[in-house]
């Protein structure tokens, strides 16, 4: 019973902490300079740009699932970390390289730099966010919480990242975001053995073995799969998506793969599928939240009003609104779970995933109602999107802190690392369907000329770009908030007007 009422956190939470805000400086840093880098440095067209940027950080998100099972099989938490964090060092060290080549020859530097940050990140990211659930008991109230603050360390460098970057030439910003991914990897380094502790005692992480022949050939495979895949429309003068394909085919393979599993139990089967489902949601909320790598990126820098005191603000500077959002409503929103939780009215998991959607579509509709009727050559003012993106962050905080923890609650131990890949999966391909949408906004500086069509619907300007937002995820959320009661019975040990439940399954 002790264990339940613990209000603290270990040491090892604020460690984790700090490791993952350096590497997502480095992350956040490249991508808030990303699309610009490649409209204005490589001169590429809107359209071209946004596939590349949603395939791009749809295979950052897909990789986890090569990591999170060689974790599980042979490197372990702490290696993986650190293999991953050196090819993230090295891509972006190569993005660098790129951007002091620029139109000539920066291509295909940028696809070494690319390919190197993907694999990196597949072997970083679903490590260190297990980790965090590793350093507390089995159902201990305090894991909601914990993600929570550890989101909070991983918005910290976000915020920091567009400011720093951005204020640069795009290859000193480059360059910056090496340079904070080698100032993570040193700190995890030298720290792990004294703070990835448990509160038994016990040192956190599953161990490493001897890798085999096979393994070592997956790795260098999967870096020469996704180095030809980003190359393949160059190489080849094609118009085939063969990424789209890729990511969208992982998402329906990895579940039919793990559902058929015999050694699972008919309760980790359910809460397994309460993941699988969940996961399909978070496709439309990311890949409307998303958009601002992209499109926002350029609706930003074209039609948007940047002037402050005589000061014309960067455009990647209004990503480190949603950051700083987060930094100061996380612990607000902590509060109000708390207070809820008290008084037994905490929703559940799929409820506040529901509720995310919403506040999504929310902000579309703040910044719908600025571009209804704008003219050639005009701007909105900077506080609508400033205000769409602080109501996205209500709704971020209400989706995606939930879900890392949700996945650590529900997935069995020997597959903690690769459910939190597949987790990952669903990011994949939210951030593919992002650049996908990016690429539908109306060509031109004014946002109103080259129509682009949607599964049969024309789009000739801004206010029906933003209009297709408020459809999808606004539909997407009131049908998970209708099936969010049959979810709950399937999760078991989640709590239910309140209660935490919990079932044994041995």
């Amino acid at each position: 019973m002790s264990e339940q009422v613990k209000t603290g956190h270990p040491k090892g939470l604020f460690f984790l902490f700090f490791t993952e805000m350096w590497e997502r400086f480095s992350y956040y840093g490249m991508r808030a300079i990303f699309i610009l880098f490649m409209t204005k440095i490589l001169l590429m067209k809107d359209a071209d740009a946004s596939q590349i940027y949603g395939s791009y950080t749809g295979l950052v998100y897909l990789t986890p699932l090569l990591g999170g099972y060689l974790c599980d099989k042979f490197l372990g938490n702490r290696r993986s970390i650190v293999i991953g964090g050196l090819l993230m060092a090295l891509g972006q060290f190569f993005m660098f390289l790129s951007a002091s080549a620029g139109a000539n020859g920066g291509v295909s530097l940028m696809w070494l730099g690319l390919t190197a940050i993907i694999i990196g990140n597949g072997f970083f990211k679903p490590n260190i966010s297990t980790m965090v659930g590793q350093l507390y008991p089995a159902n201990d109230r305090r894991i909601d919480s914990a993600f929570t603050i550890f989101y909070m360390g991983i918005n910290l460098g976000a915020f920091f990242s567009p400011l720093v970057c951005g204020s640069m030439d795009f290859k000193w910003g480059f360059l910056a975001a090496c340079i904070g991914m080698l100032l993570g990897l040193v700190a995890f380094i030298f720290g792990q053995k004294k703070f990835l502790i448990s509160e038994e005692g016990k040192h956190i992480g599953l161990p490493v073995k001897k890798l085999d022949a096979t393994s070592i050939a997956m790795i260098v495979g999967s870096i020469g799969i996704i180095f030809f895949m980003l190359n393949f429309k160059q190489m080849f003068n094609s118009d085939t998506d063969i990424i789209g394909y890729f990511i969208y085919g992982a998402m329906v393979a990895m579940p039919v793969l793990i559902l058929t599993d015999k050694s699972l139990s008919k309760i980790e089967l359910q809460r397994i599928t309460v993941i699988f489902i969940l996961a399909f949601f978070v496709i439309f909320f990311w890949g409307a939240f998303e958009q601002a790598g992209a499109s926002l990126t350029l609706f930003a820098d074209r039609q948007t009003n940047r002037t402050l005191f005589g000061w014309e603000m960067p455009a990647s500077y209004f990503q480190s609104v949603n950051p700083l959002a987060v930094i100061s409503l996380a612990p607000i929103m902590t509060i109000v779970w708390g207070f809820l939780y008290a008084r037994k009215l905490e929703p559940s998991s799929p409820k506040k995933m529901a509720i995310g959607l919403g506040m999504v579509a929310m902000g579309y509709v703040v910044i719908a109602i600025a571009v209804k009727g704008l003219g050639i050559g005009e701007k909105v003012s900077m506080w609508w999107l400033i205000g769409l993106y602080v109501i996205h962050t209500i709704g971020e905080l209400c989706l995606s802190p939930i879900g890392l923890s949700m996945v650590s609650k529900l997935a069995p131990l020997r597959l903690s690392s690769l459910m939190m890949g597949t987790w990952f999966l669903a990011n994949a391909a939210a951030n593919k369907f992002a650049g996908t949408l990016s690429a539908l906004i109306p060509g031109g500086e004014d946002g109103t000329g080259g129509a682009t069509h949607f599964l049969g619907f024309q789009i000739t300007n801004l206010y029906e770009f933003f209009v297709l937002f408020i459809i999808m995820s606004g539909s997407a959320s009131a049908i998970l908030f209708f099936l969010s009661s049959w979810l709950e019975k399937r999760m078991h040990n989640d709590h239910v007007e309140g209660v935490d439940l919990e079932v044994e399954n041995r």
